[in-house]
């Protein structure tokens, strides 16, 4: 036989099986292979509603994508999030196959009023992609990205990691604004305004957003962009999940050296007060490429305390070392792990020391300045310990994040060069009662330098609290929700209630 013909027939046959066994594995999954019995459902309201099972089955055969039901592996693996404290059971687990999927699934729940969460990457650190007794749309069956490298732009879908965005425009030596974390939803991120390693040079991730394919409330799927539903297009960009599903999104692409400079400064943690103090100035005259956090933290088994600079240098690598030269003189420099990076593997680096892979609690809050007082509360209410993980981190913004006007987009927060992020983590099976209560205490003394929160790290804020982080944009916010959802089937996340 032609080798040739041989190899060629084995590989068409290959991809065959592969896309009839997609197709084959399309179904109701539960224990009965299919719906025996009427399903107990909560509303969006809270009470309970039973689901007719041929009503179920009925919905469960018109889509292309899996329908999970309770008591299946593939159901626990669908329902649970990254954070660990989160043990949600819903009534049933949609896994879309498609943009036509995600129109029935919502359709499904607008008909029955279902409580609806909606999960990607799974890092919520309130839990909102997740719901007891709803109906939870999980997209991780939705992962694709494409790339026109003449054109500098990428096409990826709404259940896509960031990971997979960042390996296919790097390839081609572009990029975006892509979080820091690889394994991150790229919609969740997204949506809620986006900051990463690249922000200061290129924006937030909303601002390399040209277009959405989204599915609003009454299950159409839409055009979001700046000729097409613009207003849809400006509230979705910082507004987070509130108006619909979105499929797929369409990113402005950067040009960008494949390595890039990056790592930490460690100093003594007697030295904190003027380390921090340093790494605020410094920051402020940073060039675009120029990336500095700033970090306290301490973690089990010790519970020694440390204190740190971090730096991303995405510009010419030749100037690298005259630009980070000034840190050395912030204190007295124990280690120093600054290295030349492949940009993909950076941003891989933090995968496996996420927190939320066991339990974490989050606080967060924008800051005008790194002021000493600022420092001094921060530190004064800063109590290390062997049993659980604590840490600050100062962030860096500005740059081309702050060249935006603050209403051209839903994020208003443009002015704020820093934000205070803070967290708690446990190991899974520990009560972190104690750890949270602390948390949130200690949260109080310095939220009082802080002007509102990104909501992206929505953990336990009041709606009051949400209402105001959106700030003069909110008006605006409610009226494209009273037109896209008016119901609010989409509530969970840092919530634009409608007024119709």
């Amino acid at each position: 036989m032609n080798r040739r013909h041989f190899v060629k027939s084995s590989v068409a046959a290959a991809v065959a099986f592969s896309f009839q066994s997609q197709i084959l594995r399309a179904a109701i999954v539960g224990p009965e292979g299919s719906v025996s019995s009427d399903i107990n459902a909560i509303t969006l309201d809270g009470a309970e509603v039973t689901l007719n099972a041929s009503a179920v089955q009925e919905f469960g055969d018109s889509i292309r994508g899996n329908l999970l039901l309770p008591g299946s592996e593939a159901y626990d693996d669908a329902r649970l999030l990254l954070n660990a404290q989160f043990n949600k059971f819903p009534a049933l687990v949609v896994q879309p196959f498609s943009a036509a999927d995600v129109s029935a699934a919502v359709r499904f729940a607008a008909e029955n009023r279902l409580l609806t969460a909606v999960k990607c990457g799974g890092h919520a650190f309130a839990g909102q992609s997740t719901c007891d007794g709803g109906l939870q749309i999980d997209l991780s069956r939705m992962r694709w990205v494409r790339v026109d490298p003449q054109r500098q732009r990428a096409w990826i879908s709404g259940g896509s990691l960031l990971g997979e965005l960042d390996y296919e425009t790097m390839a081609h030596g572009l990029v975006t604004t892509a979080g820091s974390v690889s394994h991150t939803g790229v919609g969740g991120l997204t949506l809620g305004g986006g900051f990463g390693r690249l922000g200061r040079k290129y924006g937030m991730s909303i601002d390399n957003v040209l277009a959405v394919d989204i599915v609003t409330a009454d299950g159409e799927l839409r055009r979001a962009s700046a000729t097409e539903n613009p207003e849809l297009y400006w509230a979705v960009r910082g507004g987070g999940g509130n108006f619909g599903v979105v499929t797929a999104f369409e990113f402005q692409l950067h040009e960008q050296n494949r390595q890039v400079v990056s790592g930490s400064y460690s100093f003594p943690f007697e030295q904190a007060q003027q380390v921090l103090e340093f790494a605020g100035e410094f920051a402020g005259q940073a060039p675009d490429e120029l990336l500095v956090g700033s970090f306290i933290g301490a973690f089990p088994p010790d519970g020694e305390p440390r204190c740190s600079i971090s730096v991303v240098y995405s510009g010419p690598p030749e100037q690298a070392e005259a630009i980070l030269a000034p840190i050395e003189k912030a204190g007295d420099v124990v280690s120093n792990s600054v290295k030349t990076w492949d940009y993909v593997a950076l941003q891989k680096s933090g995968d496996f020391d996420d927190p939320r892979a066991n339990g974490a609690h989050m606080e967060s809050g924008f800051i005008q300045a790194m002021s000493s007082e600022v420092i001094r509360d921060v530190l004064a209410s800063f109590e290390p310990s062997p049993t659980r993980a604590t840490w600050t981190i100062f962030t860096h913004g500005g740059g081309a994040i702050g060249r935006v006007a603050p209403d051209a987009t839903a994020f208003v927060h443009r002015d704020k060069p820093h934000s205070i992020l803070s967290l708690v983590g446990w190991r899974a099976g520990h009560d972190p009662t104690g750890d949270i209560a602390y948390h949130r205490k200690q949260s109080l003394i310095w939220k009082a330098h802080t002007s509102g929160f990104y909501t992206n790290d929505l953990s336990d804020e009041t709606q009051a609290m949400v209402d105001a982080t959106y700030g003069a944009n909110l008006p605006r916010l409610v009226e494209v929700k009273n037109q896209y959802d008016p119901t609010n089937l989409f509530r969970l996340n840092a919530n634009i209630r409608p007024t119709v």
